[in-house]
């Protein structure tokens, strides 16, 4: 069995990535809340 790979928007991206700069929650909050990997959310971020 395969699992089709996810894809975010550009606009759910950046919403994540402003949040990750804001500093009020720390990576693996932000992306425990939206149910992604905390790596992607870094990726996005770097």
């Amino acid at each position: 069995m395969s699992t089709k790979r996810k894809s975010y928007s550009a606009d759910f991206k950046a919403k994540l990535v402003l949040e990750v700069l804001e500093g009020n929650k720390t990576i693996n909050e932000i992306a425990s809340a939206y149910e992604i990997l905390p790596v992607s959310l870094k990726n996005w971020n770097s």
